[in-house]
């Protein structure tokens, strides 16, 4: 199964949810891939440390290669690093990616991301996304199953969920007819705060599919990145590496109904 993690605001954990499923799916002993399509590189950093700002070749290397006009195509395995974390490999983003947004948009390849992890063979996968609808997020969009929406509990973040959907809808229906939406991921959650339950309420009376458990907010959370360890290889036993854990297993379940109903 592939995940997409998408939300066009800023600063609702993108990179941290798709960077700690991905984790998680990996200690529990599926081959795991991470595709970071945000120039910021936060996954990559994430879960490669120091090294992801030199490795090479990454994303912008793989986008370089698909514009250009020889017929020969770089075998794909050349783009994936592995991290230090048993059976959970990267493809790394990095912030001159940005300059070649114009040329892929104006050549229209938004499939390329798509053919690559075709070839790769993982059996699941992740993709980060910016804080932009652009070439970068249809990409992702193209090449996934599944779409996961980040939630942090914000008014607006609330009111842009339904630009999301129709959003997600208009690629389902033009590029990739398997894509649905897998849930909403709230994140940064407060349980103490009355703000946020009831939020997340709102979400819920629209008949929004709000997956549980809800991601709490800890500074733990921004330890483990200046660490470049995800939860569960930071604290284990910390309560929010047991509802990323928690998450994922909610998410493989789903994947498993899914299967035998098609079978």
């Amino acid at each position: 199964m592939r995940f997409v993690v998408f939300n066009q605001k800023g600063g609702v954990g993108k990179s941290t949810i798709a960077a700690n499923l991905a984790a998680v799916a990996a200690a529990r002993g599926e081959r795991t891939l991470l595709v970071d399509l945000d120039p910021q590189a936060n996954a990559s950093q994430y879960l490669l440390g120091p090294v992801a700002e030199e490795a090479r070749p990454n994303l912008v290397d793989l986008f370089e290669e698909s514009l250009s006009f020889h017929l020969f195509k770089a075998d794909p395995r050349l783009f994936v690093h592995p991290s230090p974390f048993p059976k959970l490999d990267v493809v790394p983003s990095h912030r001159s990616v940005d300059a070649l947004l114009s040329k892929l948009e104006s050549r229209h390849k938004i499939h390329r991301i798509r053919e690559v992890v075709d070839a790769l063979g993982y059996g699941t996968v992740f993709f980060d996304t910016p804080p932009a609808y652009n070439v970068l997020t249809l990409s992702a969009l193209v090449a996934a199953d599944r779409v996961l929406i980040p939630f942090d509990c914000d008014d607006f973040a609330r009111r842009a969920i339904a630009t999301l959907l129709e959003r997600i809808e208009e690629v389902r229906a033009d590029h990739n007819p398997r894509l649905k939406v897998g849930g909403i991921v709230v994140n940064q959650f407060q349980g103490r705060a009355n703000f946020p339950q009831e939020a997340v309420d709102e979400l819920l009376g629209d008949g929004l599919p709000v997956l549980e458990p809800y991601i709490s907010a800890s500074v733990r959370i921004r330890e483990s990145h200046h660490a470049a360890r995800p939860m569960v290889y930071f604290e284990a036993s910390h309560k929010v590496a047991g509802e990323f854990c928690a998450l994922y297993d909610r998410l493989r379940v789903s994947r498993r109904a899914e299967r035998r109903r098609a079978s």
